[in-house]
């Protein structure tokens, strides 16, 4: 699946970036090209969509609130991650520990953001706001490389982003009824479509060992902190250990 991200498959692809103009701009012609290339990471999505609904069914969330989840959230990995630590009956300490652990899970976004900045600086106030509102891994990933590949056409962006979000959303109903057909969903290794999804999108972003080590890092003291402390402090630590690795190296 990786390889169908970053290689597209792409006669329209290429065709579209050599004519593209240096400058962003925006056409239609680019969102249906950029629906195109989304086409690749449909599998990932739908099978992770579904896994969230099916889990927010047997955890007794109204469709309406998994439903919002998917449609306002729309973040993959918090979104599981809060699901785990949703209660029946809320208290001030459960939902700051639920506050503080999706920004941290959320906080690479800032990073996503700031990498599509110089691409949409021009853009209208309205047109990036959606474009951020609805950025992922996968679709940073499909649109950065678009853009070093000299394409500007933000359309791109916009279409694939909008096509996946809807998705999202639709596959997140699907496995909502579908929950009440899988009792056990572990049995059918359901549990580890997250880890799965965002490991794929790790494979495209490989440039060596020396720029790895922060994942090394952040993952080996995420690991030792959940397996000696309750909780999710494993998150925030392995996530702060990782940036902190980043630094060093650089």
């Amino acid at each position: 699946m990786s390889a169908d991200i970053v290689d597209g498959k792409g006669a329209d692809r290429q065709k579209a970036v050599m004519s593209a103009p240096s400058r962003s701009h925006f056409t239609l012609a680019g969102c249906r090209l950029g629906a195109k290339m989304a086409l690749p990471v449909f599998p990932g999505y739908i099978v992770f969509a579904m896994a969230f609904g099916t889990a927010a069914s047997q955890k007794g969330l109204p469709l309406t609130q998994a439903m919002g989840l998917s449609g306002f959230v729309y973040a993959g990995a918090s979104q599981m991650v809060s699901l785990g630590m949703w209660q029946v009956s809320w208290t001030l300490s459960t939902l700051l520990t639920l506050m503080a652990v999706t920004a941290v899970v959320n906080a690479r976004m800032i990073l996503l953001g700031a990498a599509l900045q110089p691409w949409l600086a021009k853009e209208p106030l309205w047109r990036s706001a959606i474009n951020l509102f609805l950025v992922t891994e996968a679709t940073w990933l499909i649109g950065t490389h678009y853009h070093q590949e000299g394409g500007r056409d933000v359309g791109v962006l916009f279409g694939l982003s909008v096509l996946l979000w809807i998705v999202w959303f639709v596959a997140t109903v699907a496995g909502y009824f579908a929950g009440a057909l899988v009792p056990a969903p572990e049995r059918f290794g359901l549990d580890l479509v997250m880890p799965v999804f965002f490991g794929s999108m790790l494979v495209p972003l490989w440039k060596g060992a020396k720029p790895a080590l922060p994942w090394l890092v952040a993952g080996a003291v995420a690991l030792l902190v959940h397996a000696f402390v309750p909780g999710y402090l494993y998150l925030i630590l392995g996530a702060v250990s990782g940036v902190i690795a980043g630094m060093l190296i650089e």
